[in-house]
């Protein structure tokens, strides 16, 4: 549960959050690019980093990581039931995450619960706890607030970013 001073920290964290950005160009203080291509490959990196560091500003009021976030999302989908470290490292969405020390940590915090498989000691299965899913529902309620850059897309536009997003991983 957050205390109140959390949950100030977070309502003062969610206003804080810019929602205006600046062009490629402003940002990096470049005007030119050897192609539209070459543009492209420099705003995909440098608006994942913008994200990552409104996630993680949107986190802190909660003392978690986007990684320990990922997997506690990854968990909560699994729940009732827990899957093994090997499982979650898998579906992490930044795969050079440290697994094990992550859900050491989440342990130590009471975000989840782990066990040894009685068979093969080298097995963790991993389990999000009742306050592991209680920070993510007082998250769930602020989500809005994190996601609020990505609504100035329409939903036509949303669904044509992931398909070009995809198309670049995928071919």
């Amino acid at each position: 549960m957050m205390t109140s001073d959390q949950q100030n920290t977070a309502s003062d964290t969610y206003g804080a959050l810019s929602d205006v950005g600046t062009t490629l160009e402003e940002a990096i203080l470049q005007k030119h690019f050897k192609d539209e291509w070459v543009k492209a490959s420099l705003n995909v990196v440098y608006t994942g980093g913008w994200l990552r560091s409104r996630t993680a500003d949107f986190l802190k009021p909660f003392d978690l990581t986007a990684q320990q976030y990922n997997v506690l999302r990854i968990l909560r989908g699994q729940h009732p039931h827990g899957i093994t470290t090997l499982e979650i490292r898998r579906r992490l969405l930044d795969k050079m995450a440290d697994t094990s020390r992550m859900v050491d940590r989440l342990e130590r915090d009471g975000w989840v619960h782990k066990n040894k498989d009685p068979e093969d000691k080298r097995l963790v299965e991993v389990r999000i706890s009742d306050k592991g899913l209680n920070i993510l529902s007082i998250i769930d309620g602020h989500l809005d607030h994190l996601n609020r850059c990505m609504y100035r897309l329409d939903a036509q536009e949303a669904a044509e970013l992931n398909r070009l997003l995809d198309k670049i991983r995928c071919g």
